[in-house]
């Protein structure tokens, strides 16, 4: 069928009998994306599930040509694939059958998940195994993170020769940026979508503001 928008998408793949939740998005090129649908009353798909590039569901496998040459036989093999709500896809991977991932999971780049994946849990690898829970990843990632947004600054400076402005940071700005404070030169609140009012109310910044975070990487 032709793919032309995520929302025909989804209803194709209801029409044909998917369960697939509200608020699912496809990333990176819908053409790439593959959900087997096969038997699609195996697949269930939660709410808010990102899909990446590259990434398949595979209900089945086709071992049974090799048994065909071997036995003489046609062994079918199939099974189901449930996803919870709030799970994240990086981009090139796969889900193979008999598989179940719990809500408020993410899925490394690359990986192959062959077994079952429980809720609140990143994981990553070809097999896929668990490396952290989310509350241990978020944390993680949001102290890495401000080495990393000082690093890009210094990289504009030096790759472009020129001072960077508040519009390169169009996902750091929580660095530098309070809930209160007004940036029309940045996509704030397409960024944070259903946390966005959480973030007008309660967010402090890490520096006070932009020049200070420049400040902190060196620039002056």
């Amino acid at each position: 069928m032709a793919r032309t928008s995520p929302k025909r998408y989804v209803a194709y793949l209801r029409k044909r009998g998917v369960v697939i939740g509200e608020g699912c998005k496809f990333y990176s090129g819908l053409k790439t994306i593959s959900i087997d649908t096969t038997r699609p009353s195996l697949i269930e798909i939660g709410n808010d599930v990102a899909f990446n590039k590259n990434c398949k569901l595979v209900t089945h496998d086709y071992a049974t040509k090799v048994f065909l040459a071997t036995h003489q036989e046609f062994i079918a093999s199939s099974g189901k694939i449930k996803i919870g709500n709030n799970v994240s896809f990086g981009m090139d991977c796969t889900v193979l059958k008999n598989v179940t991932i719990g809500d408020n999971c993410f899925i490394g780049l690359g990986s192959v998940v062959t077994k079952n994946i429980p809720s609140n849990s990143v994981a990553i690898g070809a097999p896929a195994k668990v490396i952290a829970t989310i509350d241990e990843y978020f944390m993680k990632r949001k102290e890495e993170s401000v080495q990393e947004a000082l690093e890009y600054a210094r990289s504009i400076q030096e790759r472009f020769n020129r001072r960077p402005k508040i519009e390169d940071f169009w996902e750091e700005f929580p660095l530098f940026l309070n809930g209160s404070d007004e940036c029309p030169e940045l996509p704030i609140k397409a960024q944070l979508g259903p946390a966005y009012e959480n973030y007008k109310k309660n967010h402090k910044a890490r520096f006070n503001g932009f020049e200070d975070f420049l400040k902190n990487a060196g620039i002056e």
